[in-house]
């Protein structure tokens, strides 16, 4: 059974900091590309940024880049987004994501794995 969760969530100030953490199971994480996406209340969902199966290619939304970092553990089938120096705009329910890629690119439309979500709220 396929499982991506994740935890990290909260509620922060503008300008703080926050570590989402997506665990993964049921499938072979190490050949997947791993992503994020969010989405704002009343707005659709949105890439925010994805990592290679090697972890060495990383690819960002530019709302976010210099700000955020996504990261990923093949042993612990973990995948990170480290987000810094946020803004109220960023408040949205963010999303993990997998496909069976090696390359390094993920879309709604090619995505095979979806976690359920964890809420992410920046206060001004």
């Amino acid at each position: 059974q396929v499982q991506l969760v994740e935890s990290g969530g909260g509620l922060v100030q503008a300008g703080g900091s926050l570590r989402l953490s997506c665990a993964a199971s049921g499938f072979t994480f190490s050949g997947y590309c791993m992503g994020w996406f969010r989405q704002a209340p009343g707005k659709e969902r949105e890439f925010v940024a994805a990592v290679r199966w090697s972890g060495k290619s990383t690819d960002y939304a530019d709302s976010v880049k210099g700000r955020f970092t996504i990261s990923r553990d093949n042993a612990k089938n973990t995948v990170d987004l480290q987000m810094n120096s946020l803004k109220p705009e960023d408040t949205a329910v963010y999303y993990c994501a997998a496909r069976a890629y090696y390359g390094l690119g993920i879309s709604e439309s090619n995505v095979d794995h979806w976690g359920k979500g964890t809420l992410v709220t920046v206060s001004s």
